[in-house]
Order: structure tokens, then sequence, then C-alpha cells
């Protein structure tokens, strides 16, 4: 690992000279006394990324609670910005043929679609399993019947025997590929309705640029749900509390108070969509209630109880008896102790609350995994091509999958050798065998591991229909083994909608490295699988090659090591403030790692913390296109030869080049496939990407990576943060590193289970 002094590249002569190997934690001088720490504002990484949680993939946190209700959400706030966009209408009203991003939006639409639907079908409570499977037709049917007043709030805790297989397995006969169906781009809402919203928007003084977006969230009778509520504006995008409170009373007046109820149950579904964007599908009602209480509302706990016998939220206990009655119990209060046992001797009991689209996805989730797992094969015999697989991991994943329905394999990026000779074994075999992963640059890397480029697609590719083999006549892929690469980049949503689609006797495989960040969506479906131990693991003992990986490995198991790097695979670079970060950082990527290293700087990827901030993202795009391709942003603040992502919906991150732009919007080759995003689209979802956050690359990988360390981001640092980032380069990685010993700290501090879920909860109950 060679340490350059300040001033000196990789290319310099001093940097020729330098002998000296150092880790990172001692390659840092120590700052002038002149040096002040760097205050975190509103700009900062910190202030972007940690302030509600990690940030996401691809996009950042939820926006603060001070927004301008304008509902034009702030520049760095691109969940938001995705979200709008994922609902936007199409200016086109002829159906035609859409990219695979937009197939992947209608698919996610028509799954939503159905939850509503099924929420909206108020006449009485559908038998279990009808529409849904298991428990979590159970769950929804309890909800309606407690609403319906024919049952008691039990229905929602008592869950019956897992419920039989829901479709039989497809015939050997290989089914016939379909081209995926053209879907219609999401139309705005009616003209009227939106002047009608904008009327009542101005009564409360809201401006007239949110009626078009409230009036697509609540429909067509936007309006009158605004005037009986006017809280339901806290279910546009940007606008945050104290915005709709604002509009409540200039529309309400007098009547308009902090615990109406209206309002109270905004709230709890407003906290609980806010953490949803940082990845949490339930949080424990101590939580909601003290958030309640720093909104001013004086009962918490009757506003909590309020949320869910109106449906807002479901409640869950987990505890030692599993989930339990709380029709009697206030959320959050104590258990009482069940006789014969003292009351300091039982477990803590967790009182969740949770929206019931998470819900019902993690139940959906839960009970498909037990499916694929109970209506597998169990006695196929592998052993001729396990035994001629490259290594003895790979040999083990091998055996392990013609056992078992469902398996989960953990390992490096060496690791992924492993999941594509399952896939090539798998297919000489003769079985329909495919590998998924999440992104482009995935699937290449895959593709040209198995050597065939039909073995690889990606996830949102697969699910859209846009690739892969189609489906079956009852719907199904038309797979024999799944191997899902980049597992822990998998949200509970898509994970249950991937499970639904496979047919009993599909054998999947969760593949992944566990010491990433994870998904960009809620939940933590990975983590939760192996936590549970609801299958076998088959542990990779294939190490990462090169300095690299051995600095990587290292900091995986909370060490930040001295690596030798004869080659300058890993250079460290000190600066002192964040002016200085962004002056080298250009540096490095236009000139010393292509002299030195010999990677153009189309191949380096720069990595930093976060989005705002002096070193951040776009600082850091800014003065890249100033240097690498200047020019006067003439399409949309974009040149053709910019370095770009798309982010065709929150969490995808799609790497792309400026070609043009014309009437139709602005085309954009991504990895050779030419796409073009509409011109009202391209504020939202699309941004410069010389620089990404470590989120947005994660699941990629380039010959060369630049990771930036300013001083003010030293409080988003994590040991996750720190090993996904710096395991992005290949061949080559620079730390422009200025946060001295919080580097060292972060690697060394326990990952620590930053997500609340139930799936892990649910995938174990059925062994209690």
């Amino acid at each position: 690992m060679t340490a350059l002094p300040r001033g000196e590249t990789p290319g310099s002569p001093a940097a020729d000279d330098d002998g000296v190997v150092a880790p990172p934690s001692a390659a840092v001088p120590a700052p002038s006394t002149g040096d002040e720490p760097h205050a975190v504002d509103e700009g900062s990484p910190m202030a972007d990324d940690t302030g509600d949680g990690a940030e996401t993939d691809g996009q950042d946190t939820a926006t603060d609670d001070g927004t301008d209700a304008s509902g034009a959400a702030e520049d760095g706030d691109e969940s938001r910005d995705a979200e709008e966009d994922t609902s936007e209408a199409g200016a086109d009203t002829t159906p035609a043929p859409l990219s695979e991003a937009e197939a992947e939006l209608a698919a996610q639409r028509e799954l939503r679609e159905r939850i509503e639907k099924r929420k909206a079908e108020k006449e009485g409570p559908i038998a279990a399993g009808a529409k849904l499977s298991g428990k979590a037709a159970d769950l929804l049917a309890a909800v309606r019947a407690v609403e319906s007043g024919e049952q008691s709030a039990t229905s929602f805790f008592d869950s019956p025997a897992p419920a039989a297989p829901r479709r039989t397995a497809p015939t050997p006969a290989p089914a016939r590929p379909r081209a995926p169906e053209p879907a219609r781009a999401p139309q705005g809402a009616p003209p009227e309705a939106v002047a009608a919203t904008a009327a009542v928007l101005a009564e409360g003084g809201a401006p007239a640029a949110l009626a078009g977006p409230a009036a697509e969230t609540l429909g067509g009778q936007a309006a009158e749900a605004l005037r009986a509520d006017p809280w339901q504006l806290l279910a546009v995008p940007g606008v945050g509390p104290e915005q709709a409170d604002g509009f409540a009373r200039a529309l309400l007046g007098a009547e308009c108070g902090p615990d109406d109820e209206r309002r109270t149950d905004a709230l709890v579904g407003w906290l609980l969509e806010r953490a949803a964007l940082r990845g949490h599908t339930a949080l424990d009602a101590s939580e909601v209630r003290a958030a309640l209480a720093e909104r001013s509302v004086t009962d918490p706990e009757a506003a909590v109880q309020h949320a869910v016998a109106e449906g807002v939220v479901l409640v869950f206990q987990d505890g030692p008896d599993g989930q339990e009655d709380l029709e009697d119990q206030e959320p959050g209060a104590p258990a009482e102790s069940t006789e014969g046992t003292e009351p300091a001797m039982q477990e803590p009991v967790q009182v969740l609350l949770g929206l019931d689209r998470y819900a019902l996805a993690e139940e959906s989730l839960a009970d498909g995994l037990a499916r694929l797992v109970n209506a597998c094969e169990k006695d196929a015999d592998w052993t001729e091509a396990a035994s001629a697989a490259s290594s003895p991991s790979a040999a083990e994943l091998i055996r392990t999958v013609a056992a078992h329905g469902l398996v989960a394999h953990t390992g490096g990026e060496a690791a992924r050798a492993e999941p594509a000779a399952l896939i090539t074994a798998a297919r000489s075999l003769g079985l329909r065998a495919l590998g998924a992963v999440h992104s482009v640059d995935g699937r290449r890397r895959l593709a040209g591991a198995t050597g065939d480029p039909e073995t690889a697609v990606t996830l949102a590719g697969l699910l859209s229909g846009a690739q892969g083999p189609g489906r079956d006549e009852e719907g199904a892929i038309a797979v024999d083994l799944l191997v899902v690469l980049d597992a822990p980049q998998l949200d509970v949503e898509t994970a249950a909608m991937l499970v639904e689609s496979l047919a009993d006797g599909t054998r999947l495989v969760l593949s992944g490295d566990p010491g990433v960040l994870g998904s960009a969506g809620a939940g933590r479906v990975f983590a939760d699988v192996l936590a549970a131990r609801a299958c076998p693991q088959v542990v990779s003992r294939t190490p990462d090659p090169g300095p690299i990986g051995e600095l990587v490995s290292g900091i995986g198991i909370g060490e930040l090591n001295q690596v030798e790097a004869p080659g300058k695979e890993v250079v460290i670079v000190p600066v002192r403030d964040a002016g200085e970060a962004v002056h080298r950082t250009v540096q490095l990527v236009a000139d010393s790692v292509p002299r030195a290293i010999g990677v153009p700087s189309s191949d380096t990827q720069v990595i930093t913390v976060g989005h705002g901030g002096s070193a951040g993202t776009r600082a850091l795009n800014e003065a890249l296109k100033q240097r690498l391709n200047p020019g006067p942003g003439r399409f949309g603040g974009f040149d053709p030869g910019d370095r770009v992502v798309h982010v065709p919906a929150p969490g995808r991150v799609v790497p792309a080049v400026v070609v043009s732009a014309d009437a139709e919007g602005l085309r954009l080759d991504c990895a050779g496939t030419e796409i073009v995003v509409a011109q009202e689209r391209v504020e939202s979802s699309v941004r410069h990407g010389w620089a990404l956050s470590a989120h947005q690359a994660a699941g990629m990988r380039w010959p060369a990576v630049v990771v930036v360390l300013p001083g003010d981001a030293a409080q988003g640092l994590s040991r996750s943060w720190v090993y996904t980032a710096f395991g992005r380069g290949e061949r080559h990685l620079s730390v422009v590193h200025g946060v001295d010993q919080a580097l060292p700290r972060a690697v060394a501090q326990p990952p620590a289970q930053d997500r609340t879920t139930r799936l892990r909860t649910l995938l174990e109950t059925p062994a209690r």
C-alpha cells in the first residue's frame, strides 16, 4: 500500500521513488495546527446521508422535515425524485414497446395495484389463500374481519399451519419463450382533477405545483379527500409535517389541532414511509410514540392505537410465544407473565408497527421460501457434475443445491466463480439454469464466467420479461434453477415478487457478500435468511486475490491491515481539507491513474460518502466535468460525452454516456444499448456519474477506483461502507484520505443491524 506525500500522485517522480508501504491509518500526517475541523452543515455528506440513516442506492435519504411544500425536491433528494418519476404521466397516449426499466416499473405497479385492490374490497373477509397463499392471506383476512366487526383482533396474530403448495411444478417440456408485452406508460391525472386539486391547494395556501403530484398520489377525488382530511397532503412526495400542518390550519381554522385524529393517523403513516426509505419494514412502537411526541402529539399512545384501529398500520408482537393478542394490551406495554413463570425470567417482547405493503411482502416471501424448501426434489444425483467442478467450494455448492430447494451462498468477488460453475453444471445436466444479477456490469461479468450470455440476466429484466426465458403457461418463470447473485441488494418487495414467480420444484440460490451495503429498498432479505438459518449455507473458501483483495478481506473482519502493493495497486493520498480532496481527485482521474496505472479516465470511478458537501458527488462531478468534458450543458445540463447514471426506479442505477438529445428526450448509451429518457424525466432520473456514492456503486466494479474521504464525512463511515467502496476496484485503488483516525475506527467497529424487519422472525417461526 503506497502512501504518497501531499502534492504527489501515482505517476509523479516522487511516487516512483517512494518505496514506503504503510497502512492507511499511518499514511496521513497529523493535521497542522491551523486546520480546523469541518463543521457539518446542510450541504455536508453527513447531512445528506446520515441524518436519517444510510443513504440508499441511487438515492439520497428522505427530504428533511423543513422541505418546501412546493413539492420540488431539493437537488440532492434523489429518492423523492425517483419516487415522483415512477408515477409521472407519460406524454404519449398510444401504447408503445417500453424499455426494460419502464417494463420493470409496470410490473411493480401491477403488484402494488393488486395489493391496493385487495385493501379496497370491504364487503367481507376473504378466505385464507383465495388470492394470496398461507399466512399472507390469513393476515389480510384478519384485518378485514376486524374492520367489519366480525372478529376480534386475535386474527392478526393466530397463524394456521402452512397452506398447501400454490402451484404444481411445470412439465419437463421447455416452456416457449415469450416477448414482453408492451405496457402503457403511466398516465397523468385528468386535467379536471388537477384543476380541482389546485383550487383546494390555493385555499390552503399551498403552491399550485403540488396539484399534479397530489392528484396522481390521491387519485381523481384528490380535491374532496384533501378538503375532508388536509393531512393527506403528507402522502405527496416532498411534503413534510410542517407544510401539511400549515395547509390544514388554513383550511380548517379553529378546528385544526395537534391531536386531531386525522393528523395523528397521517403522521404515523408518514413516519413508517420515511422509515422504509431507510430500509425498515417495521418500527418499534416506542420509536413511533417518541416521534409523535416530538411533533406535539399530547397522547402518542392513543394516537398509535387509533392508527391501528383505522388500519393505517398493522401491529405485531414478537416474543417467546410468537405473535400475541394485543386487543386488550397497549402497543409497547410489557406482556403479562404466564402462570408459574417469574416475570423477571421472561424474554422482552417487542411490539412493531408496519405498513401493510411490507407486511404482505414479508409474509408472502416467508411463505414462498418455505414452499420452495418443501417442494424440491431431494434425491437428485449431481455427483458427476460436482466432481468436475473447478474448486472444492464450487463442488460443495453443487452437491448442496442438488439436495435442497433453497441454498444461501456467501463469499467475496472471487467466489462469484462458484455460482457460475453451478449454472454451467446444471445446464450440462439438461436443466434450465439461470443467473440473475443486480446490474448490467454484473451481468457482463457473470456471462464471462459461464461463457454463455444466455445464462445471465439482470433481476429487473427477468421480472419485467425483457430478459430471460419468459414464463410458462401458469405465469411462472421457466427455470429449474435460479441463482440470484448480489443477494444483499435484494429488497423485500422485489424478493416477494421473484419468489411468487417461481414454480414448485424450482431451486433457488441466494448468493452474495454479506459484508457489503444492503439494498436501496426496504428489508434485509439476505441477512435475514442467513440469520434465521432457513436453509443450508455454503461459505466460499476462495479468497479474493491481490493487494486489493487482501485489504478488503481484512476490512471484512474489522482489520485495516498493511498490504504489499509493488505495482501500486493500492495508493493512499493524504489531504488536509475538502478543497484539496477535490483537486487531488481530479488530478488522479485525469492524469495520474491513466499515466501510472494504464487505466483510462473512462474506466476510473470516483466513490465518495455523500451527495452534498464540498467534496460530495455533486461537487466532484462538477469539477470532473470541467476537466474531462467541458461544455455548456445545453441538454438539460448535459453534453454529449458526459458520464451519467440513469435511475429508472428507486434503487436502480444504470451507468451511461450521453449521446445526443432531440425532441424525444436525452439519448444515452448504456453498455451498448441506447435508451431515451423523456425530457420531463431527465431532471429527476439522470445525474452526472463520474462520482457516485458507495450505495450507488454496490454490485458494480471498475478497473480503477478513487475513494474520496473528506474530513466532514467521518461520521458517515462504517465498516460496510468502507468494505463496499474499497472493493469496487479490480486493478487499482486510490484513497484520497482526509479523515485521519476515523477510518480505522469505522473499520474496527462491528456492524450493527441497522434495519428493523420481521422476515427473520417469520422464517424462524415454523421451527419453534
